[in-house]
């Protein structure tokens, strides 16, 4: 006990005066959410051969569906980024593209270290341990599934100088065309002309859906977000998120549901980005008092604690689920792990296994958090040899090889 006490009075005293603790705390929390969810709303069945295959709660209960409104936290996530970018931009002392390519070079790397380190487990755990390859490409899915949020992020952070710009010239307001031009997407694509339409066009919501969020956020760090704006975003944006569910017929959940035909966040539809508007104006409403909450050293600790272990824990929390399914399959149905997840019983059963995958994650993160430290040792042909892993890996686990 003394040793975590000296710990949080370390963290405490090497947090600079000027630290923005309510922005870090948001953070943290975005990213939490997670883990979280796709722990609690992802589940494994069992086929005869022995092979695991995802499943989800919210097959077998459409009403927990609100869950996923308070997990689905991406909006608050590209929010305190672009807020955090801003301060950096104006911080660097460097040309905008080597700033640029030490953000994208911080992202790319545990990115490439999670898939690389998956390309050499994978024959391994098949000719090794004769796990079924139908295991594998669902493992393979799985820790894909949340490496598209740091391509788009990539791409948005990319954007910063003329998010920025955008900011000094408009304001908040520099957000409302992007939520335009998704509110149009999906008047095509749902509205009465929707069967004329190309299936492709829903993409053209994937950079404006999760930019929005991040212009906010930009806006808010230029200082020209109010509590009045904040407020309109948190109003208008529940009343668009109603409006959207109960008139509109969106779908209610925020992930995708096995067998539903649409689905809100795989590309964002206009609902996410109600709930992020929504979001956003609660955080700047909040911004003050989470400040002063996390001025308490033990509450502030595991924030600083999980967005220094940020990258980490975005990339290797489903191989932490992972690590405890795969060797259960072996045994059978395991209740709130490997079964359909049709039931109360495997309800209150994941939420046991929710502290062994936490502990897992950190077993894994031990390791694992080298990734988003610069590889200083890898010379070119390791570094060549991680790509080439993790080209590898992507191919097998989009199912193109």
């Amino acid at each position: 006990m003394s040793s975590l006490v000296a710990a949080v009075r370390r963290i405490e005293d090497s947090t600079p005066a000027h630290r923005d603790r309510a922005v870090d705390g948001l953070r943290a929390l975005a990213l939490l959410a997670v883990p979280t969810g796709h722990w609690l709303l992802g589940g494994f069945t069992l086929s005869p051969d022995g092979a695991l295959h995802n499943a989800s709660p919210l097959g077998a209960f459409p009403g927990f569906a609100p869950v996923s409104w308070v997990l689905q936290m991406l909006g608050i996530f590209f929010l305190v980024g672009g807020y955090a970018s801003v301060l950096s931009y104006r911080r660097r002392k460097g040309s905008t593209r080597a700033w640029l390519g030490g953000r994208l070079a911080r992202l790319g790397r545990p990115v490439l270290g999670v898939t690389a380190v998956w390309a050499v487990l994978l024959p391994l755990l098949h000719f090794g341990l004769g796990v079924p390859v139908d295991t594998l490409r669902t493992a393979s899915t799985l820790v894909v599934q949340p490496l598209w949020f740091v391509g788009v992020y990539t791409v948005v952070t990319a954007l910063t100088p003329y998010c920025v710009r955008a900011a000094r010239h408009l304001g908040v307001w520099a957000a409302a065309p992007l939520l335009g031009s998704v509110a149009v997407v999906d008047l095509l694509r749902y509205g009465p002309y929707a069967d004329a339409v190309p299936s492709w066009l829903s993409l053209l919501n994937v950079l404006p859906g999760w930019l929005f969020a991040y212009q906010l956020g930009v806006s808010w760090g230029e200082g020209r977000v109010t509590r009045r704006h904040a407020w309109a975003l948190l109003l208008g944006g529940a009343a668009l998120f109603a409006a959207l569910l109960l008139l509109f017929g969106y779908p209610a959940s925020m992930v995708g549901v096995p067998g539903e035909a649409r689905t809100n966040s795989h590309p964002p539809s206009l609902l996410v980005l109600a709930l992020a508007a929504a979001q956003s104006g609660a955080a700047v409403l909040l911004r003050d008092r989470i400040g002063a909450l996390l001025r308490r050293p033990a509450l502030w600790a595991p924030v600083v604690v999980v967005n220094l272990s940020a990258m980490t824990v975005l990339c290797w929390h489903q191989t932490a689920m992972l690590a405890a399914a795969v060797p259960a399959a072996y045994a059978g149905e395991v209740p709130g792990l490997v079964g359909a997840p049709d039931s109360a019983g495997w309800i209150l059963a994941r939420l046991a296994w929710m502290p062994v995958f936490a502990g897992l994650l950190v077993l894994i993160g031990r390791y694992a958090r080298r990734f988003e430290s610069p590889w200083t040792g890898a010379g070119p042909a390791r570094r060549a040899l991680a790509g080439v892993l993790a080209a590898g890996f992507g191919v097998f686990a989009l199912g193109l090889g």
